[in-house]
């Protein structure tokens, strides 16, 4: 072998004999390392998690391996569990945190980190923790030496690990398909909520000499986002699903998206009310494109009280459905006060959960109200479809109502699809009676587009007529609605309508509807003498109905006193109905007594020719 070749070999020999070497040598340190640093890991970890949460918490776990090659570590059948009895010390030092957790999982994996700097440097740095599948149980219960108190812990977690370490970070934290339950111990015998497949990550947490105190970081986190693909929770009255798809929520920009929200009824709308046991609005919501933004996340955490800047809901529906033909409109074992506060300013109130949004944009939103009526064995239904509009001041906090007691309601929509309908509500936060106002205009439309809701709530079918204009203006409460509508129309003809079992529909009273249209009927206001009717609403609500159902009920009363079909004029038509039977009767029996006087004639002239 020539010289030249015989270097080479020998020098590629030499540099794989030291590349050997140096790999079992590194081999060989990470075994001892791996070996070596498993014990101190381990209490490493146990007194960080002890000394950094003023000796609240404690974590177990049957075993721990690391990879120094790779960085890693990972426990198994892992438990952080909190001291009651150091919990009960802190409420009395006043340094207790409002929530109190227990965390349990099979695996916890620990990636990329970084032993020497940990040995040399005494930095505990790591780049990713993996909580696989945890159980999370959450105890909240509020205490007020936590009032007002800023989003960053009562101790520095600093001062409790400054003996053994000069830093702890790591850069992200990720809790995967987690199980959540959470306990309000401020309410008595509160039912627990529960969610699972949760995926939720903390980013960037760092307790260092300066991370307490930085204004930018809550809880020693420079973020957290949380992210739910499919999650549906069943009512506690089994009545309903409700339903979330895709929910993203940031903290350090407080923006929260949902792509898709339900409340789905669990039965068709005939069978709601009879499962139920009475005549329950059934209710059906959709939501699309639901973000809301400023949401206070510390606040949330420390007290469970929900606020947020605005709120926008993008296309979706609100269908509501009653079965009147049940005959009870309440659940018999509901309290009196229960049965009657159903106006949503009302209902708001009763979430237990304190609420504050400031500000609810809606765009193209079909809300829509529809009744059986048993009468007509038909089902009636009135919507407002585009709807489009303003909600603010939407809270149940007694702070914020004690500052303004008025949540209002701003919104353009379309009645049945056709007529242009601006409404204004305010509704009073503080009224025990449930008070509001209500107050709108609607603009040219075809009156016989209303059929469809007059005809079976009504037994009044249009013939035709064209509204000009509808303005109306009402204060209400759980007593009723008094107010005034103002209704401009013209050429105006209707027909009265009744049920017929052997036909099985709907059919025309044609004598009355003629009396109607020639005695009662204002065929148009302004008359042609020039002469507007506004007619006043005194309407008593029906007790326990919805709010629905009031506001509808009302106007209907308005319109009819406007078209003239009032009590005085019900009963002259009555009046006129009573004569023209008595009429008929007359007739009858002057029929009848002709037709026996000439059967009497028949007989007697047949007894002669028999003679």
């Amino acid at each position: 072998m020539p010289d030249t070749k015989r270097k080479k070999y020998k020098i590629i020999k030499w540099i794989a004999s030291i590349t050997i070497i140096v790999f079992a040598l590194l081999a060989g340190l990470a075994w001892f390392l791996n070996v070596k640093s498993q014990p101190i890991l381990s209490n490493r970890i146990k007194t960080l998690l002890y000394k950094s949460t003023d000796s609240l918490y404690t974590i177990s776990f049957s075993k721990v391996s690391t990879n120094i090659l790779t960085g890693s570590a990972t426990l198994y059948n892992v438990k952080i569990i909190p001291d009651t009895n150091r919990f009960n010390e802190l409420i009395t030092l006043k340094r207790a945190p409002n929530n109190l957790y227990t965390v349990s999982l099979k695996k916890l994996q620990v990636k990329h980190f970084h032993p020497l700097t940990l040995y040399r440097h005494q930095k505990l740095q790591l780049e990713e923790v993996i909580f696989d599948r945890p159980e999370v149980v959450m105890m909240n219960r509020q205490f007020a030496f936590n009032e007002n108190r800023p989003p960053r812990p009562i101790k520095s977690p600093y001062a409790m690990i400054s003996q053994n370490l000069k830093e702890f970070s790591i850069n992200n934290i990720l809790f995967r398909d987690a199980s959540f339950k959470y306990i309000n111990k401020n309410v008595l015998n509160a039912t627990p909520f529960a969610i699972d497949d949760l995926n939720i990550t903390l980013k960037d947490l760092l307790v260092d000499s300066t991370s307490a105190e930085d204004p930018d970081r809550f809880y020693l986190l420079k973020d957290v986002i949380i992210n739910l693909k499919d999650y549906t929770y069943p009512t506690p009255d089994k009545m309903y699903n409700i339903k979330l798809n895709q929910l993203d929520f940031k903290a350090s920009t407080g923006n929260l998206r949902i792509n898709k929200f339900q409340v789905e009824p669990l039965y068709d709308e005939m069978k709601f009310g009879k499962v139920a046991g009475y005549a329950k609005d059934r209710f059906h919501i959709q939501m699309s494109d639901i973000l809301l933004n400023g949401i206070d996340l510390p606040l949330y955490i420390s007290k469970q009280e929900f606020r947020a800047k605005e709120m926008a809901i993008a296309n979706g529906f609100i269908s509501v459905f009653n079965d009147n033909s049940l005959g009870k409109n309440y659940d018999p074992a509901d309290s009196l006060e229960n049965r009657v506060r159903r106006f949503p300013h009302q209902l708001l109130q009763n979430i237990s959960a304190p609420v504050l949004i400031q500000k609810i944009k809606l765009k193209d939103v079909d809300v829509s109200y529809a009744v059986y009526n048993p009468e007509s064995q038909q089902r009636g239904k009135i919507s407002f479809e585009h709807t489009s509009g303003v909600f603010k001041n939407v809270t149940n906090l007694t702070k914020i109502k004690a500052i303004n007691p008025v949540m209002e309601v701003d919104l353009k929509t379309y009645l049945l699809g056709q007529g242009e309908l601006d409404l204004n509500f305010n509704f009073d936060l503080l009224d025990k009676n449930g008070g509001f106002a209500y107050k709108g205009q609607l603009h040219t439309f075809n009156a016989r587009v209303l059929n469809q809701i007059t005809k079976p709530l009504g037994l009044v079918r249009i013939n035709r007529g064209i509204i000009d204009k509808l303005r109306f203006n009402f204060k209400a409460n759980n007593d009723g609605a008094k107010g005034k509508v103002d209704f401009y129309y013209y050429d105006l003809s209707v027909a009265l309508m009744k049920n017929d079992p052997d036909k099985d529909h709907l059919v025309t009273r044609g004598l009355l509807s003629i009396l109607a249209n020639a005695l009662i009927i204002n065929a148009e206001n302004p008359g042609r003498d020039g002469k507007f009717t506004s007619a006043s609403v005194n309407y008593s609500r029906i007790e326990n109905t919805s709010f629905f159902n009031l506001i509808w009920r009302s106007l209907f009363v308005g319109i009819k006193n406007s078209v003239g079909i009032t009590d005085e004029k019900q009963q002259e038509i009555r009046k006129h109905i009573k004569n023209f039977k008595e009429m008929q009767e007359n007739h009858r029996l002057r029929k009848q007594k002709r037709l026996e006087r000439r059967q009497q004639r028949e007989r007697e002239q047949t007894r002669n020719e028999k003679r």
